[in-house]
């Protein structure tokens, strides 16, 4: 049996309108890496749109983004630093968007008081994934002689002793 194998990536990026660009073409080629070519554009596409818009909103430019790859869901995290970013007023448009794109999706806070929006991305059924072959089986370095032909002692003749026995099967 073959299973997928999970995939993580972690990028920390200081955003500006440049940079955007520069992190959808790096996420593209980790989907395409891990050969999920058919979620390039909804994956790039919401993590583009959440990019301009910490770049337009936020103070603190600096960014986190993480994917994660199970087999069969893609996550996506995108987390800043910026404590007075509010997701219920500056994010609402990027945010009712995935929700629309997205197989699921979050917003929560962290320890330190930023926060982290997530979204997901489903495989649908007959996509193509990254497979692990399995582990060949072991085999013997060395063949074995087949057993001996023994004779079956008949069942309706007479009883013979054990010693008799083990002399016809010689």
């Amino acid at each position: 049996m073959k299973t997928a194998v999970p995939c993580y990536y972690h990028l920390d990026v200081e955003v500006s309108p440049d940079r955007v660009g520069q992190v959808s073409r790096i996420l593209a080629a980790h989907l395409r890496f891990w050969d999920l070519d058919n979620l390039v554009q909804p994956v790039c596409g919401g993590a583009e749109m959440l990019l301009k818009a910490i770049d337009e909103h936020a103070t603190d430019k600096n960014t986190s983004i993480e994917m994660w790859w199970n087999g069969q869901h893609l996550i996506t995290a995108i987390g800043d630093n910026d404590r007075a970013l509010r997701p219920d007023q500056e994010l609402r448009g990027c945010l009712e968007h995935l929700a629309a794109m997205s197989d699921g999706w979050g917003c929560c806070a962290t320890e330190t008081g930023s926060k982290v929006i997530w979204f997901s991305q489903r495989a649908r059924a007959g996509e193509r994934v990254p497979l692990v072959p399995t582990a060949p089986a072991p085999h013997l370095s060395e063949g074995l002689d087949v057993p001996r032909e023994v004779r079956v002692a008949q069942l309706a003749g007479p009883a013979d002793t054990p010693d008799e026995v083990l002399e016809e099967a010689r």
